[in-house]
């Protein structure tokens, strides 16, 4: 590895929890471990059983840990959008530097005068997003550090957050013996890696349909616009086909990802499979079409209250369209379906990493790509060293492997070579 510090991602969700290890070099990231457990005690985006929540974050842990050879203390944790509120807000403050040199401290300062904010005692403040620098008047600067001036100024986002929902949130993290290096907003960091800048600029919708809630978040001229969730999600499809196909939620979960289709007329009549009856050792056969039915009601649903709550937000048109990502998108259909019925432009966005290929492993990215370049601009830490100890048994079994490879390689040409030996005998023979 060329460079021992690592960013870990930590996706609390309602179906699964999920942990990502990356290391970062020359701004590129290279993901080095996944953890993904089933989650217990959440439901609906919210902890209701902080026991059982803290018990899956260990196994998540656990499971990267096996995955990379040494264990993880440090997370870049991600806040979903429930009870999430957005505001604009300021800062300025005149540079400290002798020689007018805008340094790291100053950019920490005037960001810290952003969150100097009047909010609501319930709610607690989870980031500050700068939407530009401006030094002494002129704006549009993205990082003003090793500039010189006389005055700095910060606009940016406010994001605050329900205090008891991010303080049950941050306790079962701390009480896994997780340390927290970052705090960020899921849906901005989807954003950060799952849109293009056109697309931001033009103006979108991001889509993240996961477990228990989906998550519908606007973007415009390049930031964050306003966010909000609708309570359902992948549990309620499973639980449709649970009642509809008159099975357990475990085989309704196992139908519904092993021959589920989200639009009716693409579905096959021919795809067949049993399904046990619950409570019974019968089983019945249905066929993919008739699963199908089931989903494409509730997806539609879905699709609905998003178009729902965008018209809440006073959301009118959309030229950058529609991208949807999280777990229940890799289903064949959804794309289609969500075409249908939104009349717009819609893709599916997925990370596109060894390991992490699929839509439901796009905030866990998001998370550390977005940390990374946050604390870039602001000279904040939210990565950590690599053990020693680990760096060396990475570089021991690098060596082996490099050992093991030029051996095989050695014995196949000397294979290689046994035959057109053998054929020039056979020639000789013939000859």
């Amino acid at each position: 590895m060329n460079n021992n510090e690592l960013y870990v991602s930590l996706d609390i969700g309602t179906s699964n929890i999920k942990v990502i290890v990356g290391e970062i070099s020359d701004d590129s990231l290279n993901i080095i471990g996944v953890g993904n457990v089933p989650s217990r005690g959440l439901k609906k985006g919210s902890i209701v059983d902080i026991d059982e929540t803290v018990h899956s974050i260990k196994k998540a842990f656990e499971q990267a840990e096996r995955m990379i050879g040494f264990p993880l203390t440090h997370a870049i944790v991600g806040v979903n959008g429930n009870y999430i509120h957005i505001q604009e807000t300021s800062g300025v403050v005149a540079v400290s530097n002798e020689n007018k040199e805008i340094q790291v401290e100053d950019v920490r300062r005037v960001m810290e005068a952003a969150e100097v904010v009047s909010i609501p005692p319930e709610q607690l403040i989870v980031d500050v997003i700068p939407r530009q620098f401006i030094v002494d008047g002129r704006g549009d600067i993205t990082d003003p550090k090793k500039m010189l001036g006389v005055r700095l100024e910060v606009e940016g986002s406010l994001i605050t957050g329900s205090k008891t929902i991010i303080h049950n949130l941050l306790r079962c993290v701390e009480r896994a013996g997780i340390e927290i290096t970052d705090i960020c907003l899921q849906p901005l960091a989807a954003g950060s890696v799952a849109l293009s800048k056109d697309e931001k600029n033009l103006g979108v919708a991001l889509i993240d349909i996961g477990g228990g809630s989906t998550t519908v978040a606007v973007f415009e001229n390049g930031h964050l616009l306003s966010t909000s969730v609708v309570p359902l999600g992948g549990e309620n499809i499973t639980k449709d086909l649970s009642i509809g196909l008159r099975t357990s939620t475990e085989e309704a979960e196992r139908v519904k990802k092993q021959f589920g289709h989200a639009f009716f007329d693409e579905a096959s009549e021919e795809e067949v499979f049993d399904v046990a009856v619950i409570g019974t050792d019968q089983q019945q056969t249905f066929t993919q079409r008739e699963v199908a039915n089931i989903i494409e009601a509730r997806l539609e649903e879905i699709f609905l209250f998003v178009v729902e709550e965008l018209h809440n937000m006073n959301i009118k048109e959309l030229p950058g369209g529609f991208v949807l990502t999280g777990g229940q998108v890799g289903m064949p259909g959804v794309l289609n379906l969500a075409q249908d019925i939104l009349q717009n432009n819609v893709r599916v966005a997925s990370p596109n990493y060894i390991g992490v290929r699929e839509p439901q492993y796009m905030t866990g990215v998001g998370l550390i790509q977005f940390a990374y370049q946050n604390a870039k601009i602001q000279g904040r830490k939210v990565g950590f060293q690599m053990p020693v100890e680990a760096v060396q048994e990475v570089a021991a079994t690098h060596q082996k492997q490099m050992q093991h490879r030029s051996k095989t390689k050695s014995k196949q040409q000397a294979e290689q070579r046994k035959p057109s030996k053998m054929k020039k005998l056979f020639n000789i023979f013939w000859e």
